[in-house]
């Protein structure tokens, strides 16, 4: 049976997107998977990995045929990376991206893609890690995982149903959601935690003694500090891009750390512990997947 792709094209081959190339690629849903991206090194690692089968660039014999074209860039480099594929795309090309913020990206592609905007599906993996790079990038990454896609008005019934596949064939969970809506979700369960993970080690970082308190860190800061070490200008650009809704949500948390703080200098233990316990009591309800 023939691939249910001809040719893909993905621009930015790190995690996400050389996770997509090997996905579908395993599944055989690829004939040819075509590479852009800044760096020719991380190009020729890809290309080697066996991500891509070659490197290509931003221009017509690239992407005047392609099938599927994927943006797995950093959510700040979509605008111009947009504004530079628009003259070359092919007229059935069909476009989506893996950005975890949608409003921006969007407002992006009215810009920049009006004239392939019903061939454009937003989307987003949930499926990050800490790691970035082509070294990291797995055939497994997706597999069990959920893919958010954000239609537009305008989307082609198409156009929707092949971005829709592409993540099947990775083996993925898709589901729908409206782009506002899923800023501000992301917003509380995505980027918040990734904003106190790095501040947290960031104000221990510039301690005196720092070393001291490093040493002894332990299983509980590893846990909640270990998307601290995620790529820091892909995080610069999500925080940014989706600073209304993260405002909301901060300011929310500082209340929550304000209803603590009053409850330690009153010495309620009672306040405390029913924090503590609805917490516990939702958190391990989440981890048994009764809140999916």
């Amino acid at each position: 049976m023939a691939p249910a792709f001809g040719k893909i094209v993905v621009c930015g081959v790190g995690l996400i997107g050389g996770s997509f190339a090997l996905a579908l690629k395993a599944a055989g849903a690829a004939s040819q998977v075509c590479g852009i991206g800044r760096s020719r090194a991380t190009l020729d690692e890809a290309l080697s990995r066996g991500l891509i089968d070659r490197v290509g660039a931003c221009d017509a014999a690239t992407l005047g045929d392609a099938d599927l074209v994927l943006l797995a860039t950093p959510v700040g480099q979509m605008p111009q990376l947009m504004q530079a594929m628009a003259p070359h795309l092919g007229e059935r090309s069909v476009v989506t991206d893996g950005g975890s913020t949608k409003g921006d990206v969007i407002a992006a592609a009215r810009r920049f893609l009006p004239r392939q905007l019903g061939r454009f599906v937003p989307a987003h993996p949930i499926a990050g890690a800490e790691n970035s790079g082509a070294a990291a990038a797995r055939a497994d990454l997706y597999a069990g995982r959920k893919v958010v896609l954000t239609p537009l008005p305008e989307n082609d019934a198409d156009a929707l149903a092949r971005v829709r596949a592409a993540w099947i064939a990775c083996g993925a969970e898709v589901h729908e959601m409206a782009p506002d809506r899923h800023d501000q979700v992301f917003a509380a369960v995505s980027h918040l935690p990734h904003l106190l993970s790095f501040a947290l080690v960031h104000e221990l970082a510039g301690r005196e003694d720092r070393e001291e308190f490093f040493r002894f860190a332990a299983s509980g800061f590893r846990d909640f500090t270990r998307i601290a070490a995620s790529h820091p200008e892909m995080w610069r650009d999500i925080c940014l891009a989706n600073r209304t809704a993260l405002l909301g949500e901060l300011e929310r948390y500082q209340g929550q750390l304000e209803t603590l703080h009053r409850a330690l200098l009153e010495q309620d233990a009672a306040a405390i512990e029913a924090v503590f316990a609805e917490a516990r009591t939702v958190r391990r309800a989440w981890d048994e997947g009764k809140l999916s």
